[in-house]
């Protein structure tokens, strides 16, 4: 088995500042037993894999596994395999669009003049959500309590907890086992904070993605799916206006999202750059 590979940071400008993904280019010929095995393998919170598409309207399809499964989508994934592929020469079928299909359907991506990639948010649904878990799981008492926190499901879920102030979500000090009855609560993949960055920042909301793990504490360090469905939660609420967020800041990371609302599209974008890039043998 020779399988072409790239490792991309997806959401920064900057290598090593982003949230790492690995792209198998071409991933026919592989069984999902084989996807899984490399997904483990690779050892990343996502891999790839991209395989002619089933739907005539798409580009390509792509298969996404982390190291425990397959999720149906996945922001950072999402941009990450569509700049790998760009890069390497992929014609889409109509210029300055890729259609990706996968286990959400048809997810739109668009194509910038300066090549940044924005991913349209599929549609989600969204339940407000109360437990007084909440704050003992954030081990925190500065919860926006003007606004309700909210599982948005969109294919993966998350709860959205707004919190007063971006220095108040960069103080979060979990408690694991309150954060993990908490997502399990809630059925979520993931609990994301968030809370708005002081005026004149260059971003405006700071966030983080809190994830529970075989029992341990995992900080995503950018998540397209969440910010995607952070920007369907403002949408609900009537807040249309354009966007920046920052994720990464806690485990030193320096993650870029901009949200950009069109119509009724939601565009979730951001820069992506090559680390590695090789065959896998077997």
């Amino acid at each position: 088995m020779h399988v072409a590979f790239k490792q991309v940071d997806v959401f920064t400008s900057a290598a090593f500042n982003g949230n790492p993904l690995a792209v198998i280019m071409d991933a026919q010929g592989l069984d999902d037993s084989q996807m899984a095995a490399i997904a483990r393998w690779t050892n990343l919170s996502e891999t790839t894999f991209v395989l002619p598409p089933q739907d005539n309207q798409a580009d390509y399809r792509v298969r996404i596994f982390t190291v425990e499964g397959e999720l149906p989508f996945a922001g950072h994934p999402t941009l990450g395999t569509a700049h790998a592929l760009l890069e390497a020469g992929f014609q889409t079928k109509t210029p300055g669009v890729i259609i990706q299909e996968c286990g959400v359907g048809n997810v739109k991506i668009k194509i910038a003049d300066d090549s940044t990639l924005a991913f349209a948010a599929p549609k989600a649904t969204l339940t407000p959500f109360h437990d007084a878990l909440i704050s003992a799981a954030l081990n925190s008492h500065a919860l926006d309590t003007a606004q309700d926190a909210v599982v948005v499901d969109m294919g993966i879920r998350w709860l959205l907890i707004p919190m007063i102030s971006a220095d108040a979500v960069l103080a979060i000090k979990p408690d694991i086992a309150d954060l993990q009855r908490l997502v399990h609560h809630a059925n979520v993949t993931g609990i994301m904070p968030f809370g708005p960055l002081p005026a004149g920042e260059a971003e405006q909301y700071e966030v983080r993605g809190l994830i529970i793990e075989h029992g341990s504490l995992t900080e995503d360090p950018i998540t397209g799916s969440a910010n995607a469905c952070l920007a369907r939660y403002f949408a609900a609420q009537g807040k249309t206006q354009d966007y920046r967020v920052r994720q990464g800041t806690q485990v030193n990371r320096q993650g870029r999202v901009t949200v950009e609302y069109q119509g009724d599209t939601i565009w979730i974008g951001g820069k992506t750059v090559t680390v590695i890039e090789g065959t896998i043998r077997r």
